[in-house]
This record gives C-alpha cells, sequence and structure tokens, in this order.
C-alpha cells in the first residue's frame, strides 16, 4: 500500500508520513484451515447472525462475527509468559507461581509495549545464492553475518531483525503439512543463531517459518533452543509466521516497524499484523 506526496509538517515523523509511504503488510490472513503448529488450538470463525436474519424497522440489517483462536495461531507475537526453562521464566521468575487468577499478569503479552522501532530483513538465501534454504536447514551466525555484509544492513540494539528463509512460499500450499514440515524438517535459526541475535541487543526477532527456529526432519517442536535463548535469557519477542516475500522481492532490508499485540492480559500470546514502512522516495528506488 503507498499514499501519495501531500504538504509537509513541523513534526518530523508525520512530514515522512505525509510526504508518502509505503507499506508492506507482514501478516499472513487468518482462515479456518490455515497451516499451524499443532500445539494451539485452532482459528475458527463464524457468523452468528447474517444480513437478512433480522430486519429492522427501515429495512436495515447488521452481519457479527465470532472467532476462536489459539494466540500462537498464523502470524503472532509470542510474550515472555510464552515460554520457561528449568521452571523458570525471562528474569527468573518462577514459572509456577507466575501464574495466577489464569493468567501471566508479569509476563503476559499486555506487557508488550507497541513496537515502532528499526526493522532489518535479513533475507538469508538471497544472500546465499539460494531462492530458500533447504528442508531442516540451520541459519548459523556465518550465514547471519554473510547476509549482513551482502545487503549492507547490520542489526544494532533495539532493532526488530526478521530472518527471511524462504519457507513463507508454502503457507499457501494446497497440502497444508508442507509448511508445518513435520516429516521434512523447517529451516530456520538455531541456538547459535539465536546468540547472534542476542548479542547484537535486537528488541525482537521474527521469521516466516511457523516455530521461528531450526526445525530437524521428523523431529518437530521437540526441543526449542532459541526460544529458550530468546525468551527465558534474553529477554527478546519472537514473532512468527511472517510474510516475508513481497518485502523480500522489493529488496527492502531497512525500515520502520510497526507492531501491536492485542492487548490480552495475562496471555502468552497475541495474533498480531506488523507492517514495515518505508518513504514513497526510498521505496521507488
Amino acid at each position: 500500500m503507498t499514499t501519495q506526496p501531500a504538504t509537509g509538517h513541523p513534526d518530523p515523523l508525520l512530514a515522512a508520513v505525509l510526504a508518502g509511504v509505503t507499506v508492506y503488510d507482514l501478516a499472513r490472513p487468518m482462515s479456518i484451515g490455515m497451516p499451524q503448529s499443532p500445539n494451539h488450538p485452532a482459528y475458527w470463525h463464524t457468523l452468528p447472525r447474517r444480513h437478512g436474519d433480522r430486519t429492522r424497522p427501515d429495512g436495515g440489517s447488521a452481519a457479527n462475527d465470532m472467532i476462536v483462536t489459539g494466540t500462537h495461531v498464523g502470524t503472532h507475537i509470542d510474550a515472555l509468559a510464552h515460554v520457561s526453562q528449568d521452571g523458570r521464566l525471562h528474569g527468573g521468575a518462577d514459572a509456577v507461581a507466575a501464574c495466577q487468577g489464569g493468567g501471566y499478569p508479569e509476563h503476559g503479552v499486555h506487557t508488550i509495549a507497541p513496537i515502532v522501532r528499526r526493522g532489518v530483513l535479513l533475507d538469508v538465501p538471497r544472500a546465499l545464492g539460494e531462492e530458500h534454504c533447504a528442508p531442516g536447514y540451520e541459519i548459523t551466525p556465518d550465514d547471519l553475518d554473510r547476509t549482513v555484509r551482502h545487503q549492507g544492513t547490520d542489526v544494532g540494539a533495539g532493532d526488530v531483525a526478521l530472518v527471511r528463509s524462504g519457507w513463507g512460499r508454502l503457507f499457501t500450499d494446497p497440502d497444508r503439512d508442507a509448511y508445518i514440515g513435520a516429516k521434512s524438517g523447517v529451516p530456520g535459526v538455531g541456538e547459535a543463531g539465536a546468540r547472534w541475535l542476542a548479542g547484537r541487543g535486537v528488541h525482537a526477532a521474527g521469521a516466516d517459518t511457523i516455530a521461528f527456529e531450526c526445525l530437524p526432519p521428523g523431529q518437530g517442536h521437540s526441543v526449542l533452543p532459541a526460544h529458550r535463548v530468546l525468551l527465558v535469557e534474553s529477554g527478546i519477542y519472537i514473532i512468527e509466521t511472517l510474510d516475508l516475500e513481497e518485502i523480500a522481492r522489493a529488496g527492502v532490508h531497512e525500515f520502520t516497524f510497526v507492531l501491536a499485540p492485542l492487548p490480552l492480559v495475562g496471555a502468552t500470546g497475541s495474533p498480531a499484523r506488523p507492517l514495515a514502512v518505508v518513504s514513497l522516495e526510498r521505496s521507488d528506488g
């Protein structure tokens, strides 16, 4: 989506928007039957009321919806409550005691402030000269270093780093199991790659895959070391099931990243619609 140039404004941020921006939508559409982790409740949508079910005296009618979904379904962000290690959450909090009244008041997704930060796309397969990473491929620190050099876009403290593996092309495959990759494995960052990101002090890290990290063939979600490193050890949020194909095709590697989780009090995650915003002049090359 692109806005057209308009008059200037004394506020620099608003002036940039008024001058024209291109917005890349990084979220996947949510629909019944979409690929998702088998560990979470599925998304469901229905219409309790449809047009014509009840008509007002003036001829008007209204339709409404009901949705049921896990919070880690579709494009979403993981809160610090999502993963524990040896009975502890980030900061050493007791994982059992931290749950109060059916939620996590100190580590829930409602504690994540709206994110407006520098974003960096790390297009790993392009830097490696490939169309996409192979199933089960572990993206290493060397791969990430090579990507940074290839793009000329370093990753710094407070950034949001989005790692493209090319696996996102399978999200719309008629065989939903292809994206889930239980048998084939799924490419992604391993423990060493997560430490690379944590060492740069990123605010959040995301990927175009179902679980962010490398899933070896046939092992599914049996162990998730990158989640441990990022969420538990480092307090870094994880964003999963991103659509990074359009922005990668455009060759945009640096942008303003915008994401606001739903303020679900005590929840371990939230569906989200992240955006990458660049100036119109810059997006035009």
